[in-house]
Parts: structure tokens; C-alpha cells; sequence
């Protein structure tokens, strides 16, 4: 096919306050210089980054470089699922990160830098990292979309949908996460809340947060589900039960060093499907995207899209596979089985 081995790049403008445009003839260049002229579309509003993936795949392009956020990420991802040309993984996603938060790279080992962003897309490691496909509700309507990262429900979704309501205001700077955090602390409440993994009731209480991941990082470097393997088939589900806004300020670090279970709160649950029912309805935010309501469900597809990783990711990945391998031989040793490792 005429454009199975040219890259084309989805340049949202309006990322990273303004970085995405600004910073596009810096990284053009880099990527000339390493011999890669994509051909290139620069996002005019909010789902256009979809439309453009479609129509990239629709004209025979089988290489995406996304230079944006997470939000681009997403909307790239989803377009991949809504063609039909090509299985999505067929398809080679890259990411070179002009935005805010940044979450899914820091999964991936891809760096800031955009030097070394395009080395890792030079390099060419790649990597099938699993899909979430959620349901939830919009005016009434059930909805379905794709998950590239990490879903929050109840505070999470609340604290979102704050800082994105600051940033449609014109506002920007980096005190701008913080401060909808800080303000979502203060006015946020429990809600009643049940949660299903695979059709299992495993919590029945009042819920703070609940937060769903393929990937390890939201919220600007947040570490909610610090487990979370990219490809194993299952989601890291992290629910926090009832807490105060005391009791959120004093353990606030909690979020950011890996720690969140040690919270006697914080529950871990892994699982392929996912259901969560409230009373009173609740809101759910998607790869820094927010979207619906109540009742969500959830679940993975395996190993649904390819994507560019560092070469850093890929020798800890190895590293861990390892690790698996050696401790279900010796589970294996003790108990006469025969181990399975799931990679």
C-alpha cells in the first residue's frame, strides 16, 4: 500500500498550553533530521484528533506519531477502534509529549525530551499494550469509548472535571491540577457505591475513589494503580472507602510514591470485567478525559494496539518477566505444577 511505510503525525496545537504549535517546527525538524518527513494535521477541535486517525488508517497510513497529551493519546486510540480498515494492531502508534500531564509516556519509559522521544520512535521497540472499553451514560444515552491509561470514578472524575473547566476558562499553569485537587478535597462526599469484578460483588460501601488502570500514572504523575501491567489482561482496580478531608490532606503523598495500599482504606481487585453502580449517580473521567455517569462497565481487550516504547521499558519488562518466570518455577518446584507465566 502506497503509504504503509510513511508516518503521519496528529499535531494538537492547543497542548501544553500552546507547546503543540509553538514547538512544532523544533520537532518537525528532529524528525527530519532523524529521516522522518510525516505527512501531518494539526487538531481544529475537541474529537478531531479521532476523525484524523480514521482518515489516516482509512489512506493507508499504518505509522501515527501523536504529538500532544493524554487527551490526544485518547482520542487517537479511539480512532484506531472506530476504523475498520485494518485490525488496530496493525497499526504503530507513537507519541512525542508536548502536554500537561503526560501520564501515559511515563508507563512507557518515553521521555520528555523531544530528542529523545524520536529516538525511541527510531529505535522502533514496540509493545501491545491491552484496551479498555467502557460504557457509561450521557444524557440519558449509553456510550462507549476506549481507554488507552487509567479511569477515575467519584473524586478523581471530580477533580477533572474542575481542572478542566479552569482550562476552557483560558486559564493555565502547572498550580492548576493542584488547585482543583485541593478544592475537590474540600467539597467532594462519599457515595454509596457497588463495585463488580467479574460479576463478583467485592465492595458495598461508601466510596471516595475508585480508579481503574491498564497503566500505572494519571493525574500529572499520581500513582493510583502502581501494579498495573500494560498487558496481562486484566485491570488494576484501586478503590478508596469513606475518608475526610483531613483524613485525604494527611495522607495526600500516598498518591504519588506507590504506597496507596497501605492505606487500611485502599483495596486492590484485578479482573477482566468491571461494573460500578451508585446512588447517587456519579461522574467517571477517562485518560484525563471527562465523560459520563453511572453505572460504568468495563472491559479489557488484549493487547488491542502497538505502540512505540523506550528501550528503557523494554529491558524492565524482560526484567520482569523473568522474575515471573522464576517464581512460578519455584511455586511449580513446591508444589508439583507446572507454571504459567502471563506476560
Amino acid at each position: 500500500m502506497e503509504n504503509a511505510d510513511k508516518w503521519f503525525a496528529i499535531v494538537n496545537p492547543v497542548a501544553g498550553s500552546g507547546r503543540g504549535l509553538a514547538d512544532w517546527p523544533q520537532i518537525s525538524k528532529l524528525l527530519r533530521d532523524n529521516h522522518i518527513v510525516p505527512e501531518y494535521a494539526f487538531t481544529e477541535r475537541k474529537y478531531h484528533a479521532i476523525e484524523l486517525a480514521v482518515e489516516a488508517v482509512n489512506n493507508g497510513f499504518r505509522k501515527l506519531i501523536v504529538v500532544g497529551g493524554d487527551g490526544t493519546i485518547h482520542e487517537a486510540v479511539n480512532g484506531l477502534f472506530i476504523q475498520k480498515a485494518v485490525p488496530t494492531q496493525d497499526v504503530l502508534l507513537s507519541v512525542i509529549a508536548v502536554g500537561t500531564g503526560n501520564d501515559w509516556i511515563r508507563m512507557f519509559g518515553i521521555p520528555r525530551k523531544y530528542s529523545e522521544a524520536i529516538r525511541a520512535i527510531v529505535e522502533g521497540h514496540s509493545f501491545l499494550q491491552d484496551v479498555g472499553m467502557i460504557s457509561y451514560y450521557q444524557s440519558s444515552y449509553r456510550q462507549t469509548r476506549y481507554m488507552a491509561n487509567v479511569a477515575g470514578v467519584g473524586f478523581d472524575a471530580a477533580v477533572n472535571r474542575r481542572y478542566n473547566h479552569l482550562k476552557e476558562e483560558g486559564k493555565r499553569g502547572k498550580w492548576l491540577y493542584l488547585w482543583s485537587t485541593l478544592k475537590a478535597i474540600m467539597r467532594y462526599n462519599s457515595t454509596g457505591v457497588k463495585v463488580y469484578v467479574d460479576d463478583q460483588l467485592v465492595v458495598n460501601d461508601l466510596v471516595y475513589s475508585a480508579t481503574i488502570g491498564i497503566g500505572k500514572y494519571n493525574g500529572g504523575g499520581m500513582l493510583q494503580t502502581p501494579d498495573a501491567v500494560a498487558d496481562d489482561g486484566l485491570f488494576d482496580l484501586t478503590v478508596i472507602r469513606r475518608m475526610n478531608p483531613l483524613q485525604v490532606l494527611y495522607n495526600f503523598k500516598v498518591l504519588f510514591n506507590g504506597r496507596i495500599y497501605r492505606l487500611h482504606s485502599t483495596s486492590l481487585n484485578r479482573g477482566r470485567k468491571i461494573r460500578i453502580e451508585s446512588s447517587p449517580e456519579i461522574a467517571i473521567e477517562v485518560d484525563g478525559e471527562a465523560l459520563g455517569y453511572s453505572p460504568f462497565e468495563f472491559e479489557v481487550i488484549d493487547r488491542a494496539v502497538r505502540v512505540v516504547v523506550s528501550e528503557k521499558f523494554m529491558r524492565e519488562e524482560a526484567a520482569r518477566l523473568q522474575a515471573v518466570s522464576a517464581a512460578g518455577t519455584e511455586t511449580s518446584l513446591q508444589t508439583g505444577n507446572t507454571p504459567t507465566v502471563r506476560s
